[in-house]
């Protein structure tokens, strides 16, 4: 059984604000590339939702990793995944 998925506002302004940066460093063919990764990843967390690694915040709280350079953090509920949001794995780490 898949579980749905719910974004933050704070995941949508994370998400947008990477894509909007891959578009315009590089091109809309690489953005949208980042697009369907993301897509597939929240396809297998649905069904897996444990498949990625706990964050020092808990055991609920998840990071899963998009690209090198970028991670989704999102959260397990009983019935529900919350994505949190999108890190630039280049930053200072959060936890």
């Amino acid at each position: 059984m898949s579980l749905a998925i719910f974004w933050t506002d704070e995941a949508t302004e994370t998400f947008d604000s990477i894509v909007l940066f891959i578009e315009n460093r590089w091109a809309l063919k690489q953005a949208e590339g980042f697009v369907k990764h993301t897509q597939k990843i929240l396809s297998l967390i649905a069904d897996q939702p444990y498949m990625y690694k706990a964050s020092l915040n808990g055991n609920n709280v998840r990071q899963a990793i998009i690209s090198p350079q970028t991670s989704m953090f999102y959260e397990i509920h009983h019935e529900f995944i919350t994505i949190l949001f999108f890190w630039d794995n280049r930053q200072e780490p959060i936890f």
